[in-house]
């Protein structure tokens, strides 16, 4: 048992050191400002969309260089740049000089391993998300992250890889008279950030799938699958709570209407953004407590079989000490024991053996030992 738990610690721990992100050692020695990509290496080329828009119209469309955004940079519109891939540097440093952002804030979007934290640069607000994500192939939490540049009018919206979260927010910016097209680039971040929170339900929704199963398999049959499939969820709860516990204060800080780009009339969604990252993180608790008690009951139930199977074993030995004290006696081969010579001494043995054996076992019974 011990050597089993400890196979699954440093699975855990390998499992934990993948996901949080790349290695930051490549950064050691490097002046502040250095775009190094800490994360996980892509091949595919990096993909910008714009969509641009107001109340009368909106445009969708792809660009193949950074300088084609140098016209949405004071539009009247409101803009909405999005970015799949930051694997390449040299296109996010392109991106930086274009709309004047800070090298500190170029460094942390193509460093993956940050957590989620709101920077105010005056000018533009830095924000930066974790995405969660279902892999059904490997059955486990997939985390990306997003990091969102909230500009007057412009946003800009950083993805590790391309994926399909927020068609959604694609889909309601191309409708007719909705309030996304009257509003500022402030509610399209919201729109984005509240497609993150709502995806974190969906992700506690199969980690509750996940757990019922296990929970009939600890009462019913527990076996090694069964702390396996504890530990991955314990690994799972870690990983949440690093992506959801942060979130919170982001959201506080931007409720606070500090900044100037958040608009008061943003301010009752983003309140209501904070409420469901409150929730969210409640149930978070509640199944890292249900997750413990798991273990505790898996490791309660093992230690019943074994004591029921010690049981049956002290059972049998304690059935078959007077027996092996007859067979003894009776086996020493004494040439004056009356009874070796006796016709019906064996079957008189056999006899008192079977008596003494089942008097025991219905005392055994009558106790409830049995």
């Amino acid at each position: 048992m011990r050597r089993s738990t400890a196979k699954n610690a440093k699975a855990t721990g390998r499992i934990l050191a993948t996901r949080m992100g790349g290695k930051r050692s490549k950064k050691i020695g490097l002046p502040p400002g250095t775009l190094v990509h800490v994360g996980e290496a892509l091949s595919e080329k990096v993909r910008i969309s714009v969509i641009d828009y107001d109340e009368i119209s909106c445009q969708e469309k792809e660009v193949a260089n950074v300088s084609d955004l140098a016209p949405f940079r004071e539009s009247r519109t409101k803009t909405w740049i999005n970015v799949d891939g930051i694997h390449d540097v040299t296109t996010i440093e392109a991106l930086g000089e274009l709309f004047h952002l800070h090298p500190l804030v170029l460094e942390d979007i193509v460093n993956t391993t940050q957590r989620p934290k709101i920077e105010d640069a005056g000018d533009y607000l830095f924000i930066v998300l974790k995405v969660l994500d279902y892999n059904e192939e490997s059955d486990e939490i997939t985390l990306s992250q997003l990091s969102l540049i909230l500009g007057p009018t412009v946003l800009i919206s950083f993805q590790e890889a391309e994926g399909d979260l927020f068609n959604p927010v694609r889909e309601r910016l191309k409708g007719g008279n909705v309030r996304i097209r009257k509003s500022g680039a402030d509610y399209l971040a919201y729109s984005l950030i509240d497609t993150v929170v709502d995806n974190y339900f969906a992700i506690l929704e199969r980690l509750a799938e996940k757990m019922e199963v296990l929970e009939e398999e600890v009462v019913k049959n527990p076996g090694r699958e069964t702390l396996q499939g504890i530990h991955r969820l314990k690994t799972d709860m870690i990983y949440l709570r690093r992506s959801i516990w942060p979130l919170r204060e982001v959201v506080n800080t931007m409720d606070r209407g500090d900044s100037t780009l958040i608009k008061d009339s943003t301010l009752p969604y983003l309140r209501d953004v904070y409420d469901h990252t409150i929730h969210a993180i409640d149930t978070m608790e509640t199944f890292r407590d249900i997750v413990s008690g798991m273990l505790d009951i898996y490791l309660s139930s093992v230690s019943n079989r074994l004591n029921e199977i010690m049981k049956v074993l002290t059972i049998i030995a304690t059935i078959f000490i007077p027996l092996t004290f007859l067979s003894g006696w009776y086996g020493m081969n004494f040439k004056d024991m009356p009874e070796l010579a006796w016709r019906w001494g064996y079957p008189m043995v056999i006899g008192i053996a079977l008596t003494v054996a089942t008097t025991m076992l219905i005392y055994f019974w009558r106790k409830k030992w049995l």
